[in-house]
């Protein structure tokens, strides 16, 4: 890809029905449910780690709370 990886979706945690949803950017159908935030998280985690990039977690009310990245960092931690 001319020198530049390319990064997968971000991957929204987001309230779906009586639990939550991972749901892919831009995707209209749910990646998969879970029963709490937490579960959710820790499957967007896996998918965002495999395709280097980001999870976006959104509040009960839609708003977003939190995001995470696992995709290239542009300022990586000096050690």
């Amino acid at each position: 890809m001319f020198g530049n990886e390319r990064m997968g979706k971000n991957q929204h945690v987001v309230p779906h029905g009586d639990g939550w949803a991972v749901r892919g950017a831009g995707n209209e159908r749910v990646t998969s449910t879970h029963r709490t935030q937490a579960e959710a998280q820790a499957a967007a985690r896996e998918i965002a780690i495999n395709q280097r990039s980001e999870v976006v977690i959104h509040r009960p009310n839609g708003q977003i709370r939190d995001k995470d990245s696992y995709g290239n960092d542009d300022f990586p931690p000096r050690g």
